[in-house]
């Protein structure tokens, strides 16, 4: 463990992250072609605004919440990639008076899953501004967020010198088989995805990059049980003070520089991003990957875990916890108050 952290502290190593920050920046600035401009209202951006990014294909399903949810969060103006949705999703979004969109038939895996296009949206628009990034299938709850907004939450931030606040991933979903729940459009989806696993999880020091990775939960113990070191990862920096030379790594899980990630500390608060992808279309996008192989780096191993997607499967066990709100994940350890009052 000496040996691991003298490494990760060493000029060297700083070094070198510093030059994978830049080719990531330089990445993102090659890759700007790729998405082309649908519908662009960023004029009225003003300078406070909290901004929300986000890369999304199909999600007509989720869509109506999502925008409800981080507008009451307070979220001023959505930047949103399209990529080549044919469900209503471009035409739905470009009527929305707060959102604009690009649009890219483009490879989302090529593209490091959407980040390379969200890059040059936050390098473009996103310097000076508090700065979210989620999926659409993320609703970001921290400790009193029912009551005070994100506007309440980076005023604390920026008080306090913090630049960065984390969240654990959090997957919900129902007590029977995944697609015997009924959702529409608009719904709470923590209404019908009203259970999570309260106690499996672990967290160890990232061997490169410093960080917390924080491995567990539901995909682990059902889809990942016998090989849980490829589970997916569930810590995640979605909120930043953003500045043009910063740049995510692997999704949100990982961001240069890299103290930016550092939210995971004794005393830091920390929130959840409520994971809705088990609802009950996901039978229908689990076959779809399986044909675009779009969503993992190594596809092949992946599939078994789509093909047992698209068989209904019952999530639930006698272990699940009743999601009931933020509190009871402040009580379980699984957020944070930190100094948060």
């Amino acid at each position: 463990m000496t040996a691991a952290k003298d490494r990760l502290n060493s000029f060297g190593h700083a070094y070198r992250l510093r030059w994978k920050r830049r080719r990531l920046l330089f990445r993102i600035w090659r890759k700007r072609r790729q998405i082309a401009v649908r519908s662009d209202k960023t004029k009225q951006i003003s300078p406070d605004a909290i901004l929300a990014f986000a890369t999304i294909r199909n999600e007509m399903l989720r869509l109506p919440y999502f925008l409800a949810h981080y507008r009451k969060l307070g979220v001023d103006h959505f930047l949103i990639v399209d990529n080549d949705s044919d469900d209503g999703t471009a035409a739905y979004l470009a009527q929305q008076p707060d959102v604009s969109v690009w649009h890219t038939s483009r490879s989302y895996r090529l593209a490091r899953f959407g980040m390379d296009w969200v890059g040059w949206l936050l390098w473009q628009f996103g310097h000076g501004h508090w700065c979210l990034t989620v999926d659409a299938d993320e609703l970001l709850v921290y400790p009193q967020s029912a009551e005070r907004d994100l506007k309440s939450l980076t005023a604390w931030l920026d008080k306090r010198g913090r630049t960065s606040f984390g969240a654990m991933m959090l997957d919900l979903y129902p007590k029977g088989p995944l697609e015997d729940v009924t959702y529409a459009p608009g719904d709470d989806p923590t209404r019908v995805l009203n259970w999570f696993d309260r106690g499996n999880y672990r967290q160890q020091t990232h061997a490169y990059y410093g960080n917390q990775w924080i491995q567990g939960g539901v995909r682990e113990r059902v889809f990942f049980r016998d090989e849980p070191a490829r589970a997916p990862t569930l810590n995640k920096t979605p909120l930043v003070r953003w500045h043009w030379r910063y740049a995510y790594v692997s999704a949100t899980h990982q961001i240069l520089p890299r103290q930016l990630h550092d939210v995971f500390a004794e005393n830091t608060a920390s929130g959840a991003l409520l994971h809705t992808k088990f609802l009950p279309n996901i039978g229908q996008k689990s076959a779809e990957e399986l044909v675009r192989k779009q969503h993992f780096e190594n596809t092949a191993r992946y599939e078994s875990y789509h093909q047992q997607l698209t068989r209904n499967p019952v999530l639930w066990h006698e272990g699940s916890e009743e999601y009931v709100g933020t509190e009871q994940l402040v009580e379980l350890g699984l957020i944070s108050k930190g100094d948060w009052v």
